[in-house]
């Protein structure tokens, strides 16, 4: 799960990654969570905020490229929240 949130936070315009409104995305590990990512049955969901201005179709597809190449799962992206650039 690391090497996924790494990747999806070194794309141009994503700021970081998010829990969802009720902090219910995250990837359970011992002792600690990754927010942000879930992983099920062969899906990575992945959920991000940008940075304002940036184009969000572009970033979705950035994200979900280099999420595919760290783990080779079908990936869904989910823009969640839009921060100050």
């Amino acid at each position: 799960m690391d090497r996924v949130a790494d990747a999806v936070v070194r794309v141009p315009g994503v700021t970081g990654l998010h829990a969802g409104s009720y902090g219910e995305v995250a990837t359970y590990l011992p002792g600690r969570s990754v927010a942000g990512v879930r992983q099920r049955d062969g899906v990575t969901e992945v959920h991000v905020t940008v940075a304002m201005g940036t184009a969000i179709l572009e970033a979705a597809t950035q994200v979900r490229a280099a999420v595919e190449a760290v783990t080779g799962d079908e990936v869904h992206v989910v823009v969640e929240d839009v921060s100050p650039a």
